[in-house]
């Protein structure tokens, strides 16, 4: 909506905008008209969110009316089609193209033009083809039936049906028999209103709004009800089935990846035993008798369609909604949001289900000439890069290479000739991949990297890295079409048929644990191995310079099955980040701390000029006087804070930082928050305050929390501290003078409290930053990443003549990574410091919410105040928010760091009320 002069007007805005907020709209709207991607930076506790669904929003309804009114133009894309094998028959149905079921019904053949976005749905054996004849399939059928009766009648489910890839007989080929049951099952005698569901077309300019977590999807949520655009726009939330599932049975397997494979089973469960398609008459339509869903809460489409009515009544609802509705309506929500999708205005979602490709496919995502708006994007290229790795273990290759084995051993002279050479095929890269982590002395590879260093068995490197094209010469198998070996993997259905062979063998002959993966519950069953080394295999397929593989080898000083493992690590965004912004009409990138955006550019989107980047940065709202920030670089005792990697573990350190504590317990209200570099280093400090005495001192003032590992936990948690202080703010001042005054939350940078957390007002009157986060210098990944971003491979860590420029070496030292620290020239340098101070900003971001909120900041080391001259980084102060550089308060004795923090509570809790 824009006024007389052509400046847009947000009348969704609940309240009246500070004049950032109106800024923020102005750029954000600008950004969606001119299309392409843009960077908003905003500070958290700004109103961010609330601007971001006004603005975009607005805009979608204004263009809108704009087309409306010049042509009226049909601009839609056919979105319906899209499915996958983990989708049931009538979310199938749902989404199917109307078009195409229309020419099929005309025609009434079942064989057309292959789906190639599908997945196999293998039930050649149940289906006889209405109107071909003696066709290629009914051949096919009949081939395998004569093999099937010659096998145990027990067994027989496990065989694999015959296998013909398009270019292996292109007349009718396994994609062609997928299409043909899709169509057999796409009509439902239970549920009438399919119809009317499949006349539904695609939104014109949906949104796409994704963040990092749930809880920010539900905090997005919410502040969307406050708004008019709650009754004005479609909305769906979409969540992972661990979020949404309400199949107790399935629930209570507690792991992610043992309750995707437990929904899987149970939809596979009534793919197997569905209608068998009968071959009548000629002109005569096609039977079928009514099949139940392996899973109870998918057995009644009625409910599935009062479900998204109920959804589309309420209007916009988070995950922990969906799920009490499905619940209470005993259907499921995840399969309900994701029929919903096609009809939505805007659609929220997390990260990786819209930034993986994989993911887009199977929720059916059409991103054509629609808008995604990406928040908390400060850390967006490795997010996007990491959902592109791939990792498996030894004991999931053991598992997998028994498994096929086994099934091949037993299937051998029964299976087609294609099936045997694929069969065989895997297991001669298994056991390539299972030497290399072994250490096998009959590879060339394993050769190589024993000549690289020649030192004893006990400390000789155990991880290396390389380049996808030497992995696959090394171990000679580069002579493996790894496409077709993936398609067949796919279309073949052999992780499954192998993995339930293999289930029905453990369970008969009681297989030692060795060979059943179910004792790695973090690692899941033997189609999770599976499916780990498809992802590697797929891994495989990149381009040469867009990833590493690591390979790391158990460790002499552990047991085998804890240590090896291969994975690959992707180290280029820029293609697939390509790939999404193609399609759309405009990317939008926001956070609270996206700087720097040069980074950014060149690892996302390097082809797009600088002055073509739509960017906007704002202060805060929040007057100066209502933060102190403070850099503390001595103790109580005049002792340096020094948390660097080789001081930090000392105990006075510990004692000193302990002490500080013991102070601020007693000049600051409500709730502290301290962050620690990680979590090991947090246990030990706390071990040692426990054993000096110091923690008996700190709880006399305030209680104390400790953030909890496992991320189940942490909503707990947070809730009694929470309460903890709310209980005692209600009780009489002096009570609280004599005894409890708050307390002390202990949390982690990197973990979930330092990021999408609100800690507003007492929950964070004061947040303490131990230390400088720096990643371990001896992480590989790390190493790799900054490798690849300085631009330069093969580093020569030990001067070797023999070392082959193949193969990068990694003690597992620190020393080893500040070596290659110190070769980087700038931008690898950069790029450590960023990630460090990242995770600074967006921890002590936690506090300060709104603009009558109020808290300290102590950046507690030294080297937040030492003469950044002498340093070989940039100094980090330097990369801190703006609204808190220009208030920094530093060369300062402890003293006189105490006074201005009294003074600064003093004066607050006199003039608040």
């Amino acid at each position: 909506m824009e006024d007389k002069e052509g400046t847009p007007k947000f009348p969704g805005f609940p309240f009246k905008p500070y004049s950032i907020q109106i800024d923020f709209m102005n750029s954000l709207y600008e950004s969606l008209s001119q299309g392409g991607v843009s960077m908003l930076e905003s500070p958290t506790g700004t109103g961010k969110t609330m601007s971001v669904i006004c603005s975009a929003l607005q805009w979608v309804l204004d263009r809108r009316l704009q087309q409306e009114a010049t042509c009226g133009e049909d601009t839609g894309n056919a979105g319906g089609g899209l499915g996958s094998d983990d989708e049931p028959d009538w979310m199938r149905d749902f989404v199917v193209n109307k078009e195409e079921n229309k020419k099929e019904e005309k025609s009434g053949s079942v064989l057309g033009k292959p789906h190639n976005n599908k997945k196999s749905k293998k039930i050649c054996k149940e289906v006889r083809v209405l109107g071909v004849g003696e066709s290629n399939v009914e051949k096919g059928c009949e081939s395998l039936q004569k093999k099937i009766d010659v096998v145990d009648i027990s067994d027989k489910e496990f065989l694999l049906e015959e296998y013909e890839s398009e270019d292996e007989k292109g007349l009718v080929s396994v994609v062609s028999k997928r299409k043909a049951v899709k169509t057999s099952f796409s009509s439902s005698s239970e549920d009438e209103s399919g119809e009317e569901e499949e006349e539904e077309e695609e939104k014109k300019l949906k949104v796409y709004f994704c963040s990092r977590t749930h809880s920010q999807l539900s905090q997005f949520i919410k502040e969307l009800r406050r708004t008019v655009f709650a009754n004005e726009m479609d909305v769906v939330s979409l969540g992972s089935r661990k979020n949404l599932c309400i199949n107790e049975e399935v629930v209570t397997l507690g792991n992610s990846t043992r309750i995707n494979e437990r929904c899987l089973e149970l939809q596979k469960k009534k793919k197997n035993e569905a209608t068998k398609v009968k071959n009548l008459k000629a002109g005569a339509g096609l039977r079928r008798t009514k099949v139940s869903s392996g899973c109870p809460m998918l057995r009644k489409h009625r409910v599935q369609q009062e479900f998204r009515n109920e959804v589309s009544q309420k209007g916009p609802l988070d995950i922990e909604d969906l799920a009490n509705l499905g619940r209470t309506m005993g259907t499921c929500p995840y399969y309900g949001s994701r029929s919903m999708v096609q009809r939505a205005d805007l659609v929220v979602l997390p990260y990786q289900s819209l930034l993986s490709k994989s993911s887009r496919e199977a929720l059916g995502l059409n991103l054509k000439s629609n808008i995604i708006i990406i928040d908390e994007a400060h850390n967006l290229a490795d997010s996007l890069i990491n959902m592109y790795d791939s990792k498996i273990t030894l004991s999931q290759l053991e598992t997998v290479h028994c498994h096929v084995e086994r099934y091949f051993v037993r299937f051998r002279n029964l299976l087609g000739p294609a099936n045997r050479r694929y069969i065989q095929t895997l297991m001669v890269l298994t056991k390539a991949f299972l030497r290399v982590l072994l250490d096998e002395k009959n590879r060339d590879l394993t050769d190589s990297c024993r000549d690289i260093d020649e030192a004893s068995e006990e400390s000789r490197a155990s991880d290396f890295t390389m380049a996808i094209n030497d992995f696959l010469f090394e171990l000679n198998i580069d002579n493996i079409n790894l496409v077709k070996l993936l398609k067949y993997i796919k279309e073949s259905n052999i992780m499954h048929k192998v993995s339930s062979y293999g289930e029905k063998l453990a369970t008969l002959e009681k297989i030692p644990a060795v060979h059943k993966i179910e004792e790695h519950a973090e690692e899941g069953s033997c189609v999770s191995a599976f499916q780990a080394l498809a992802d590697i295999l797929l891994s495989l397929t990149n381009n040469d310079g867009d990833g590493r593989i690591i390979i790391s080898r158990s460790k002499s000083t552990s047991l085998r099955k804890q240590g090896g493992y291969m994975k690959y690590v992707m180290l280029s965004g820029e293609k697939i980040f390509s790939e999404i912004v193609d399609e759309l009409h405009a990317v939008v990138l926001v956070g609270g701390t996206l700087q720097p955006i040069e980074e950014t550019r060149e690892r996302l989107f390097p082809w797009l000029p600088p002055n073509q980047l739509h960017f906007f940065s704002c202060g805060h709202i929040v007057p100066p006087d209502s933060i102190m920030p403070i850099v503390v670089m001595r103790g109580p005792t005049g002792r340096s804070f020094d948390f660097s990697l080789s001081s930090r573990s000392s105990p006075d350190m510990m004692r000193e930082l302990g002490l500080l504590l013991c102070n601020l317990v007693t000049v600051v209200p409500e709730g502290i928050v301290v962050f620690f570099p990680s979590f090991d280093y947090e246990s030990r400090v706390y071990e040692n305050w426990e054993a000096s005495g110091i923690l008996e001192r700190i709880t006399k003032r305030k209680r104390v929390f400790r953030e909890p590992r496992n991320n189940m936990d942490v909503e707990s948690v947070l809730k009694e501290y929470k309460d903890t202080i709310d209980t005692l703010l209600g009780m009489n001042s002096e009570i609280n003078q004599a005894s409890h005054s708050g307390a002390i939350l202990l949390a982690v940078v990197g973990a979930k409290l330092s990021e999408g957390i609100n800690l507003s007002d007492g929950m964070g009157r004061c947040i303490v930053m131990v230390g400088l986060p720096y990643a371990s210098p001896s992480d590989i990944e790390l190493l790799e990443r900054i490798k690849h971003i300085e631009g330069f491979r093969n580093l020569k860590l030990l001067e070797n003549p023999s070392f082959s420029s193949s193969y990068d070496l990694y003690n597992g030292d620190v020393q080893g990574g500040f070596d290659i620290l110190r070769s980087c020239s700038h931008r690898g340098k950069e790029y450590y410091e960023n990630l460090c101070m990242k995770a600074v900003n967006q921890s002590i971001g936690r506090a300060i919410r709104h603009i009558n909120d109020y808290a300290a900041i102590l950046l507690v080391d030294t080297r937040y105040a030492s003469d950044f001259s002498k340093r070989s980084f940039a100094h980090p102060v330097t990369k801190l928010p703006q609204w808190i550089k220009d208030r920094l308060v530093s060369s300062i004795n402890y003293g006189e760091a105490h006074r201005l923090l009294h003074q600064f509570f003093k004066h607050k809790n006199t003039s608040c009320p």
